[in-house]
């Protein structure tokens, strides 16, 4: 809790001597502007690379998946886009670098590393219309059949091999 406090007195000092330096280097109006512009640049990035996550997130729920990447890409996502709101260069650096691909990747693999999952894959057995089911992982029924077809194609790679 202290390094947050730590931030919320520092990091606005660091912003405003870095402002008015700007400032008195290209002017007000011109420093204006340019917080104008990173946060408008970084809106649109994060509309972009939101609407990426989430369809990433919503494919791998499709499959079956957990997105786990995908939530802490989006809560990177998030603080990115408030950081990119809040005037300053410094937050608008730490913001476009959550905005961006492969600094947000990295971060997130970093934040999946540090969380703890815990929890157990429990059995459970149920009736339906009259028989016994055992469902959970890696579990299924004995008279479940699974109907495909099978063709050995390292024959036919082979026969290849010889024509030629």
């Amino acid at each position: 809790m202290g390094i947050f406090l730590l931030l919320f007195i520092i990091l606005p000092i660091v912003e405003m001597a870095i402002l008015i330096k700007v400032g008195t280097l290209i002017g007000a109006l011109n420093t204006i502007a340019l917080v104008l512009l990173t946060a408008v640049i970084g809106a649109a990035l994060l509309k972009q690379q939101g609407l990426a996550t989430l369809l990433r997130a919503n494919q791998r729920l499709n499959s079956g998946e957990l997105p786990a990447r995908e939530v802490a890409e989006g809560l990177i996502l998030a603080v990115g886009g408030a950081l990119l709101l809040t005037p300053g260069f410094v937050t608008d650096a730490i913001g476009f670098l959550c905005l961006l691909p492969g600094s947000r990747h990295w971060l997130a693999a970093k934040a999946l590393k540090r969380m703890v999952v815990s929890g157990q894959a429990q059995s459970f057995q149920f009736t339906m219309r009259g028989g016994n089911y055992r469902q959970g992982p890696g579990f299924c029924r004995d008279d479940d059949v699974i109907e495909g077809e099978y063709e050995d194609e390292t024959d036919r790679g082979r026969d290849r091999i010889e024509k030629d």
